[in-house]
């Protein structure tokens, strides 16, 4: 028995000091002839990432443009030159690119010079793609962007007209994709820097001002809910993720020698920094964008490269794996890790680094919250639920047993990042046998996603495999 208890504890205090270990590099990509911005020398800026067409494929912003890389192959990333769209502005001027995708469009902007607003029709990679959209009309330049894709939502951070004026967050109305319409300019509130949403509220990161909550239900009559302007180690307030499954934000001030936090914002009117962490460096270090995915924080984080925590203790991040992707010793400048992405279908996190390009790392995590074959109420009104064919290539046909009649049943197709992806009619289920057939647009790309089925008293998650 002595034994027994002698082992046991033994393996909770080697759990409890387990060290950080480093990420598995599995490529890179760079392009040596890409120049410089003339400000920070960086040829590379913000990186996302694409699953489309059996491929996943990274997309990395340089002073040129928006390069596609291939990393379906991540020990082989391969550039599709085919792809490459140019940006409005093209030169050593630009410091920053922004993106986000949705319906099957790429959104790109860019913060300096001549610049617009681009949407790229993505449809076609890894052939090619087409710029459907390029046009300065709503805005010239725009710091970050955020979609809300449930409610078909571009929220535009920081922009400028093409005559100069100034807007802190401009809403615009994405349902027709490639016409894109403003809906609201949202200037009675601090310049925001970059903004996170999340079931139509919006968490806005307003650089000195601090931390903002909107309800953006109605977009045309946005309520400011609650505000943090002052907390530990505050900075420049830079930019933020919600857990999806807690009441928790995890936040970056973009200032050297201050940590993340954690914010509790379970009570709009009394938000608070609950702990704070940080990359476990001694010399000057400085974060900039971070990215949850189910119980993991990624944070690109300048010199100190990729920062990955476990995060299934909300409030208490444990810091897990690390990769310096820069050799640049760590000033009180900005070079190093600029973006990062882990919401590859393989798990595969993409990285870019301001001097040295594209780096992708093997994944770290199965996101177990993404693996449940079904979630839900313990009132759902099914005997029996079957999805097929599975891949689906245009269609989804579904087999329901209901124990009683449901009318206004919604089915809405929802990706990995748990962005509406389609909405479907709605449809009355009657007593016993159904059959439901689904038609997918032509702009769903192949990959896994999430059938979400709800009739306000119950709802139902299933795992869908696309392939096209």
């Amino acid at each position: 028995m002595r034994l027994i208890v002698l082992v046991v504890f033994l393996g909770i205090s080697l759990s409890s000091f387990a060290q950080p270990q480093e990420a598995t590099l599995l490529g890179t990509w760079n392009d040596s002839s890409i120049p410089g911005s003339f400000f920070f020398d960086n040829p590379y800026n913000e990186v996302w990432g694409l699953a489309i067409n059996d491929r996943e494929i990274a997309v990395i912003a340089s002073t040129r443009g928006t390069h596609f890389i291939d990393v379906t192959d991540p020990t082989n990333p391969v550039e599709l030159t085919d792809a490459f769209v140019p940006g409005a502005e093209a030169s050593q001027n630009v410091i920053h690119r922004d993106y986000h995708d949705y319906n099957g469009y790429l959104y790109a902007v860019c913060d300096e010079g001549q610049s617009t607003l681009q949407i790229i029709d993505i449809s076609s990679l890894p052939d090619s793609t087409i710029v459907v959209y390029d046009s300065d009309e709503l805005f010239r330049t725009s710091h970050n962007i955020f979609i809300d894709s449930t409610n078909a939502l571009l929220y535009a951070c920081a922009t400028r007209s093409v005559i100069g004026i100034a807007s802190n967050v401009k809403v615009i109305s994405i349902e027709d994709p490639v016409n894109p319409v403003l809906i609201n300019n949202y200037n009675d509130i601090p310049r925001v820097h970059d903004i996170y949403v999340e079931n139509n509220i919006a968490y806005a990161n307003c650089e000195q001002t601090g931390l903002l909550v909107i309800d953006s239900t109605d977009p045309i009559n946005p309520i400011v809910l609650g505000s943090m302007t002052t907390y530990p180690q505050q900075g420049y307030n830079h930019s933020g993720w919600k857990n999806n499954d807690s009441d928790h934000y995890y936040m970056a001030d973009e200032t050297w020698d201050t940590d993340l936090k954690v914010v509790d914002v379970s009570d709009f009117d009394d938000m608070s920094v609950l702990t704070t962490f940080n990359a476990e460096q001694t010399l000057t270090t400085i974060p900039h964008n971070l990215i949850v995915r189910c119980d993991q924080l990624y944070v690109s984080y300048y010199y100190d490269g990729l920062q990955i925590y476990d995060i299934s203790d909300p409030a208490n991040p444990v810091r897990t794996h690390f990769y310096d992707t820069s050799t640049i010793p760590n000033t009180e400048f900005y070079e190093g890790a600029w973006g990062v992405y882990p919401f590859l279908p393989s798990g595969n996190i993409l990285v870019s680094d301001m001097q040295n390009g594209l780096f992708v790392f093997e994944a770290v995590s199965t996101h177990e919250c993404e693996n449940l074959v079904a979630t839900e109420n313990p009132e759902s009104p099914f005997n029996s639920f079957k999805i097929y064919p599975q891949p689906a290539l245009s269609e989804l046909k579904i087999s329901i047993q209901s124990i009683e009649n449901q009318d206004d049943t919604t089915f809405q197709l929802v990706d990995i990042m748990g962005r509406v992806v389609q909405s479907f009619p709605q449809q009355s289920l009657v007593e016993g046998e159904n059959e439901v057939l689904l038609l997918l647009n032509e702009s769903v790309s192949s990959g896994m996603y999430f059938l979400q089925i709800n009739n306000g008293d119950w709802s139902i998650s299933k795992k869908v495999s696309v392939g096209k």
